[in-house]
């Protein structure tokens, strides 16, 4: 207990302490970083490889580790062997096998019985054990029980009503004594047992096929649910086919679909004939062996559960060889087989092709219910089982049963869960029962053949009722998981009413379709920044989640697939309230042509001859455009500052001619409304840019609102969209194209689009698929989202910019209509990318417009040009962003000859927070407020500079 005392304390301590940590680094993309860092490897073929440094080795090496690993793989055996605890395991280990051993001899001698097929007991005993010593070296479950199943010997009754050797009477539930004199009937009975063996044969070389090729994998993706669904429907099957034993009855077999509801109605018929002696005894045994789950043994800390069976197969076979009771027993079974011992023989290859589909069938559902159950038993006990190695075991074990004449062998589901519970722990538990099992059998097989079938049967339906037991659990897995409830209910139908084979194929169809779609089906998460941190979470998880201005990100939590890339494209248009609108003939014509094809083209016949390989066909850069969602009631509010001449209300009352408008500083215009008209402004550059401007007053000051998104700030349009491909696996080759043409697309709406986290396979996807061009680089991927969103907020100004209020300016919000939007001139879509003022960012090329190749939204110094062209006066606050519409204010007087005298620059500040944050609440400010944080037009201009990927070591530089 001092010790856990201890490891608490030393938590407690460290869980109430903090740690921050400050990072002061360039901001990164995918392309400078490369640069910078260099890889170990070449990502792709367009990087220079120098051949006479790299030295290439081809070597061919065999460790001793190597080769014992590879020797364990195959022959596991080795390992429990060789590292045996003998003190721990082996009491266990022969109580399980006694236990085992002596229930597995009444279940061959029953087997006929079940299987409808007569076979030599003693047959199926040296099969049985042959089978338990090959899987004991090659299998890799420590607990499984190999021997006969007749549920899976059951499927091949199709190939007995083809070959019956007693007028199937079996077949049809009847027991005749068969006439030993006659000739045909052994050249029958040799026929039908011919058959078996080669059915069984085939259905060993499937096995031995499907573990050399590797199909093991396939159960790695066969959810748990799927397997406790299809052990629940093996049990319930089990417990249908023991009523034969428990009623004493015998009816007409049925096997395939609906064959589980037949046998119900012929047990239901026949229940007036049931047998009153055997239900009690049946009860009984599941009395004793209720009782007994309450008695534990432990030894050494294993538990032990105390083996009733062993006492009731030992204590009913001599009471019944003492007492004649009237119930049904194997000795009239024993009577009806002709031959005591067959010696083993090649099996006949002639009729292989006429079994291939019952082979098929018993392969898939005997290899599957064996990995299943090993899986299950093995998940008990927290160790792996190697599914491939076990198909060739299985394999290896129904080929050489095959040459006795026997049926296929599988896990057996009742003996396994015996030689669990009962202490078992290793392989050495199966080879004492079956060495136990054929001892007795050769030895002592008379004093069993008296046994009742209900203890018998008892003792089976006691041990495989657990895996029934977990139709209770499908409330917790519907809360729990969905898909996984949805999968145990179809596959525990498909195998009830469809049988245990075709039911299989079924279920793990239906498994492989869930998890497709789960797979395929990605969520696409709305980030926000939390407040000072560099941490990005949902809006729906986390209150104080912050909305970054005009920018949106958008995290993919899955691969990006051709099945998911349009949700994607859909989610992010509707977020940035966007629609898809497809190109006409003509635009693609345009968008794809060249001057001289044009010119070629205008010809109407030329003939030539050109021998080239033709060239291939251009990219399609993208096939939509994409607008803004019509149907709003009122268009975004245009903030505009006019001159004031005398008052107000003249301000007010000027023409439009008179006001020029002033885009705003995110460069996205709304193509579905209305611009007013412009006036043509003079570009003297020899006009001063430093305009010193009045000082404002209170009275003139009106804040400004915006509805309905907000009702303290106004949120400016986006201009940067940032996908997190953090969680992102994969992303193939048709996704690669769609998305490729969203960023073509959203370049054209003036819309940049980044990748933050892309994984350093998933660049090497991208440049394998050719997804970089001359309009998309690796300057657009960056290494982690908060680069990104740096980057983002950097493009326009280091500081967010805003027009200031001085005191001879006045802010007029107009909301146009959309009866007001058709009176005005359509606004016209610029096509050019986002640029910060007189700076680009490295990586990234404009797509000039034919149409608007005029400068750029951003350009401040045109914008200022235009202002000193109309007399007026504007000034940048680079402190905080407020309108997304430049404003216009009306000035008495204008000085331009006036130059304002550089201040002196500013002193550090004494305490500088080591995080900066990426954006600033707005709050309302009064008039004195705004008028001290209006700086000089050269004091700011010293402030902005260009985007640049090298270190930035001033004040200014970005923190992390």
């Amino acid at each position: 207990m001092q010790p856990d005392r201890s490891f608490q304390s030393f938590a407690s301590r460290y869980r109430q302490s903090s740690f921050t940590y400050d990072v002061k680094r360039d901001v990164y993309n995918e392309e400078n970083f490369q640069q910078e860092h260099r890889k170990k490897t070449a990502s792709s073929g367009n990087v220079d490889i120098d051949i006479s440094t790299v030295s290439h080795h081809v070597q061919c090496r065999c460790s001793w580790h190597k080769f014992r690993r590879c020797l364990l793989t195959v022959f596991p055996f080795l390992e429990w062997m060789c590292f045996y605890r003998f003190k721990d395991w082996l009491l266990g280990d022969l109580l399980a096998g006694i236990s085992v051993g002596l229930v597995q001899i009444p279940q061959v001698l029953m087997l006929g019985l079940l299987a409808r097929h007569l076979i030599p007991p003693l047959n199926v005993s040296y099969a049985a054990f042959c089978a338990s010593v090959i899987y004991g070296i090659f299998g890799s479950c420590h607990q499984m029980s190999i021997g006969t199943f007749f549920l899976v010997s059951a499927l091949a009754i199709n190939v007995l009503r083809t070959q019956p050797f007693n007028r199937g009477h079996l077949l049809l539930g009847t027991f005749i004594q068969a006439d030993f004199s006659n000739t045909s009937f052994y050249e029958n009975y040799n026929r039908s047992l011919s058959s078996v063996a080669s059915v069984t044969l085939l259905t060993g070389i499937i096995q031995l096929s499907m573990g050399m090729l590797g199909f093991g994998f396939i159960v790695a993706y066969i959810p748990e649910a799927a397997i406790s669904a299809y052990l629940a429907a093996t049990a319930l099957h089990v417990m249908l086919s023991q009523l034969t034993c428990i009623f004493g009855i015998m009816i007409s077999y049925n096997s395939g679909p609906i064959a589980f509801f037949y046998n119900i109605i012929n047990y239901c018929l026949g229940l007036p004939k049931a047998n009153s002696t055997s239900i009690l005894l049946f009860l009984t045994a599941m009395v004793a062996l209720r009782i007994n789950k309450c008695i534990r043994i432990s030894f050494n800390e294993y538990p032990i559960e105390f083996p009733m069976e062993v006492f009731l197969v030992l204590g009913f076979a001599a009471f019944s060889n003492k007492v004649n009771m009237a119930t049904e027993n194997s000795l009239m079974l024993m009577e009806m087989i002709p031959y005591s011992f067959l010696f083993p023989v090649t099996p006949d290859m002639s009729n292989l092709t006429e079994v291939l589909i019952e082979s098929f069938s018993l392969a898939l559902v005997s290899s599957s219910l064996l990995v299943f159950l090993g899986k299950k038993i093995a998940s008990f006990h927290n160790y792996d089982v190697n599914s491939n190695q076990d198909l060739i075991a299985i394999g290896l074990c129904n080929v050489v049963s095959s040459f006795f004449r026997s049926y296929v062998f599988t896990g057996a589901v009742a003996r396994t869960i015996i030689q669990d519970k009962t202490g078992g722990r290793q392989q050495f538990a199966s080879l004492v029962g079956a060495g136990i099992m054929l001892l007795l059998m050769m030895k002592m097989a008379r004093f069993f053949y008296r046994l009742p079938n209900a203890i018998v049967a008892g003792i089976i339906l006691s041990n495989v009722l657990p895996y029934l037991e977990a139709v209770y659990t499908l409330p917790s897995l519907w809360r729990q998981n969905q898909y996984d409830c949805l999968i145990w209910m179809v596959t525990f139908m498909s195998a009830i009413l469809l049988g245990l084979d075709i039911g299989l194929v079924v279920a793990v169809t239906f498994a492989f379709f869930i998890i497709t779609v789960q797979s395929h089906r990605t969520k696409i998460l709305l980030l926000g920044q939390i407040p000072n941190t560099n941490i990005y979470r949902s809006f729906q998880d986390y209150r104080e989640v912050a909305n970054i201005p005009g920018v949106k990100i958008f995290q993919c939590c899955n691969a990006i697939t051709f099945v998911n890339v349009h949700y994607l494209k859909r989610k992010v248009l509707e977020e940035i309230e966007m629609v898809k609108m497809p190109l006409t003939e003509e635009e693609i014509y345009t968008l794809f042509s060249q001057n001289e094809e044009g010119a070629q083209r205008g010809k109407i016949c030329r003939c030539y001859c050109n021998c080239d390989e033709p060239e291939p066909s251009p990219r399609v850069i993208y096939t939509e455009r994409y607008e803004v969602q019509r149907g709003r009631e009122s268009s975004f509010i245009n903030l505009v500052r006019c001159s004031r001449f005398e008052s107000m209300n003249t301000a007010q009352t000027m023409s439009e001619d008179q006001v020029p408008y002033i885009t705003s500083s995110s460069s996205q215009r709304n193509p579905n409304y209305e611009e007013v008209e412009k006036v043509w402004l003079s570009d003297d550059p020899s006009r001063s840019m430093t305009i010193t401007l009045p000082e404002a007053s209170d009275t003139q000051v009106r804040a400004t609102k915006l509805l309905p998104y907000s009702t303290s700030t106004i949120l400016p349009s986006i201009h940067t969209i940032i996908l997190d491909f953090s969680m992102v696996h994969l992303v193939d080759a048709r996704a690669l194209v769609v998305l490729r043409q969203m960023f073509s697309a959203f370049q054209n709406a003036n819309i940049l689009v980044l990748i933050a986290g892309c994984h350093s396979f998933v660049v090497r996807s991208l440049e394998k698929n050719d997804f970089f061009d001359a309009g998309i680089t690796k300057a657009q991927l960056f290494l982690t989202l908060h680069d990104a969103v740096l980057f983002a907020l950097s493009r326009k100004l280091p500081e967010s910019s805003e027009l200031s209020v001085d005191e001879s300016e006045t802010v007029i919000q107009e909301t146009f209509s959309e009866t007001d939007k058709k009176e005005e001139s359509r606004h016209k879509t610029n096509r050019s990318l986002i640029e910060a003022p007189r700076s680009k960012s490295p990586g990234f090329s404009l797509l000039p417009d034919p149409e608007m190749e005029e400068e750029s939204d951003l350009d401040l110094y045109s914008t200022i040009q235009m202002s000193k062209d109309h007399g007026l006066d504007l000034d940048l606050d680079l402190d905080r962003e407020v309108e997304p519409e430049s404003e216009l204010e009306p000035e008495s007087e204008l000085d331009q000859e006036t130059e304002l005298e550089p201040e002196p620059e500013a002193s550090p500040k004494p305490n500088r927070q080591k995080y900066w944050s990426l954006f600033r609440a707005i709050i309302p400010r009064s008039p004195t407020q705004t008028q001290a944080r209006t700086q000089s037009v050269d004091r700011r201009h010293q402030n902005v500079k260009p985007y640049t990927s090298k270190a930035d070591t001033s004040e200014d530089a970005l923190e992390i």
